[in-house]
This record gives structure tokens, C-alpha cells and sequence, in this order.
């Protein structure tokens, strides 16, 4: 079962049910999914293999080679992409996505209405503005529904930042809010960073909720309030690079050339 099977399975079991018919769609936003291609890429063109359903169009996607390879049985070009970046492609092109046919508990048609939401919801921007900070509190009842995609969207931020702390924040002239505080982030990071935690608030089904992001500087004062009063969640570390050098044979004269 991969996530996708997992997040489908539990909106048809509930197909009432908002919050996981939103999860469902962040896990095809977020996952790496395999785009059958017409022809080979190139820097230019990129065209979508389309196969006509009833009156749609529909692209195929898998969410792993192998189930691509199943479905295909033959050589077939694809490109592997993320699933926000092929409705970014799709949308506006009444194009919709059939996802894992035929080869797995997921299997179903996504129609070009539902690619089109996809790609808005995703498209939105998170406001910026500026406010003094007066105090830091531990934060209060979320839904563990928010807390958990919190968590698996900081698993895909491998060294973006240090770590984070989620808290409540008090500012001058404004009410108290949740805050998501990112310490030493990568400035070029910083706004996917905040998408990234934007979506994560949208797809948990929270009607009027707001979260707001910030960026600090791990020498920065309000730090040591938040180390002590808010939630800390621990990015990935990205893995370190080994360095080998290769000697030159007969270059150590401690190590002789073996002669054959």
C-alpha cells in the first residue's frame, strides 16, 4: 500500500467526510507520480499521452514505475514529476488524470473539474505583512487532523531549515495567534516554506483557521521564549557527502604495485 492507496481507501470509506476527501487530494499534490508521455521529453515540448474517456480527456499517472510498467507492458516514455507541478500542466486544458488504472487499490479517474480546484487551491498565495511580537505562549487545542499534516509536510523540507516551533504569538495592535517559526531557514526557501504550510492548513479542513509563518534567525531573542513554551518539530537532515580519494597506483610507497 503506498500513501495514496492508504489516503483513497479512507475517503471511500467516509465519503462524507471533508477532511479526508482533503487529504486525499494533498497526498496526490505532494507524491511523486509517473506522467505517460506521447513522445519523448524535450526542453520544449512536453506532451501528456491522452486517452478519451466517455466525453474527457484523461492523462494517466502512476505513483511508482512499477505499476506504470504494469499498466503499460511495453516501453513507454514518461516523466516523473510531482502532482502539483502535472495539474499546473492540466489546468485550464479540460484534461483530467487517471490515476493508478487497473493496477492498484487507488485506481480511479480524477475528472478535469477536480484537476482544475486542485491546481487554484494550490495556487494560492499566503499574504505577507510585518508585526512586533510582545509575547510567546505554548500552543493551544488543534485538531490532530492540522498536527499531522504539519508533520508530513516538515518531512519534505529536508534542510530547509534547522528546525521549527509552533506556538502562540502575541503582537502589538494584533489578537494572539498559532505561528509556525522557522529557525535559520534558507532564504530562497522561505516561500515555498510558507506555501507549503498554507496548504497544509487548507487541506486539513479547517473553515476560517489561519496559521501564520515566520522566519527567525537562531541568535534572535524570541527564540529562547520559544524553545521553552512552543512545540519543537525537527527537520530532515540531508545526508553527509563522503569524499574518497583514490590514490594513484604505485603513487604510495608504502602500498607497491601488484604486478601481474
Amino acid at each position: 500500500m503506498t500513501p495514496l492507496d492508504t489516503a483513497q481507501a479512507a475517503m471511500n470509506a467516509a465519503p462524507e467526510d471533508t477532511k479526508k476527501r482533503l487529504a486525499f487530494y494533498e497526498r496526490v499534490a505532494d507524491s511523486e507520480l509517473f506522467l505517460v508521455l506521447e513522445t519523448e521529453p524535450t526542453t520544449e515540448k512536453i506532451q501528456p499521452a491522452l486517452f478519451p474517456v466517455e466525453d474527457e480527456s484523461y492523462a494517466l499517472v502512476f505513483d511508482s514505475e512499477s505499476r506504470l510498467v504494469e499498466f503499460t507492458q511495453n516501453p513507454t516514455p514518461f516523466l516523473a514529476m510531482a502532482g502539483r507541478q502535472i495539474t499546473a500542466m492540466l489546468a485550464g486544458r479540460n484534461i483530467g488524470l487517471g490515476l493508478n488504472l487497473a493496477v492498484a487499490p487507488s485506481s480511479m479517474l480524477l475528472p478535469a473539474s477536480a484537476v482544475q480546484w486542485l491546481h487554484k487551491t494550490l495556487g494560492s498565495t499566503p499574504e505577507t505583512s510585518e508585526a512586533t511580537p510582545t509575547a510567546v505562549f505554548p500552543p493551544g487545542q488543534l485538531p490532530e487532523t492540522l498536527i499531522a499534516a504539519l508533520d508530513t509536510k516538515l518531512t519534505t523540507m529536508e534542510g530547509l531549515a534547522r528546525f521549527a516551533y509552533l506556538a502562540e504569538i502575541e503582537y502589538e495592535n494584533r489578537p494572539r495567534t498559532h505561528v509556525m517559526a522557522f529557525i535559520d531557514a534558507i532564504p530562497d526557501a522561505e516561500p515555498a516554506i510558507a506555501s507549503a504550510i498554507s496548504e497544509a492548513l487548507t487541506f486539513s479542513g479547517i473553515e476560517a483557521g489561519s496559521l501564520d509563518v515566520i522566519f527567525l534567525s537562531s541568535t534572535n531573542k524570541l527564540c529562547a521564549s520559544l524553545a521553552k513554551k512552543g512545540l519543537r518539530f525537527d527537520l530532515p537532515v540531508p545526508p553527509k557527502l563522503e569524499t574518497r580519494t583514490i590514490e594513484v597506483p604505485g603513487s604510495n610507497p608504502n602500498k607497491p604495485p601488484i604486478l601481474r
